[in-house]
């Protein structure tokens, strides 16, 4: 077993959750997050027109965009943001797909999913069809780095120990991406985010970005 699972006594204090949100912290985050997103949808609009236009190609009924319910600070439901990568009816068939799921915990995975488009293969591969995100994160609901936020269904699932990652903003990558991802299960997974609570400053957001451009360039893991 993972040594980031041995031992769960942790529970984020009050202490520590202030400790690592002061208020220089927390500015800081939110002007690189607004300069970031700005700047990126802006450069970006060429691969978003011509994102859709492929989408629609392959799939003219479908939309361009997904948008799903998901979980983020404090338990509060926002819609996230995606270019559609699965089929139009993706949601109605994954009740007979669960018992096909290759994650662990509160999580749903699965490596050959029947439901992902063409498309919808390589947008995820190279993590194209998480651009959107960058209007979440523009509106503040999102964060450049910060824990992933789950679906409500996963969050019903959760002890109250596992809710400890849905107390900060949730973010567009995070400890967790940047160190297995679809490899780490769901237990290792809240370690990761809770080591990231700990430990936050925009120092350590740099470097999980950083380390998330490199990750572009290479094996990601996902799925």
């Amino acid at each position: 077993m993972s040594d980031l699972v041995k031992e769960k006594s942790f529970i984020v204090s009050n202490e520590e959750i202030t400790r690592s949100t002061t208020k220089s912290y927390l500015v800081l985050k939110r002007v690189l997050d607004c300069i970031c997103s700005i700047i990126g949808l802006l450069v970006l609009i060429p691969v978003f027109i011509i994102v859709a236009l492929i989408i629609k190609i392959e799939d003219p009924k479908g939309k361009v965009f997904f948008k799903q319910i998901r979980v983020g600070k404090n338990e509060k439901e926002f819609y996230m943001y995606k270019f559609r990568s699965m089929a139009s009816d993706a949601e109605a068939r994954l009740e007979n797909l669960l018992s096909l799921n290759q994650a662990s915990g509160a999580m749903f995975k699965m490596k050959d999913d029947p439901r992902v488009t063409r498309v919808g293969r390589f947008i995820r591969k190279t993590s194209i069809d998480e651009l959107p995100q960058l209007i979440n994160v523009l509106k503040g609901e999102m964060s450049l780095v910060g824990p992933r936020p789950p679906l409500t269904r996963e969050v019903n699932q959760y002890s109250t120990y596992d809710k400890q990652r849905l107390l900060v903003v949730p973010g567009c990558t995070g400890l967790w991406q940047v160190s297995g991802r679809s490899n780490i299960g769901f237990a290792e997974m809240v370690e990761l985010d809770l080591k990231y609570i700990r430990n936050r400053s925009i120092a350590f957001d740099l470097k999980i970005i950083l380390k998330t451009f490199l990750l572009l360039f290479g094996s990601k893991n996902a799925f």
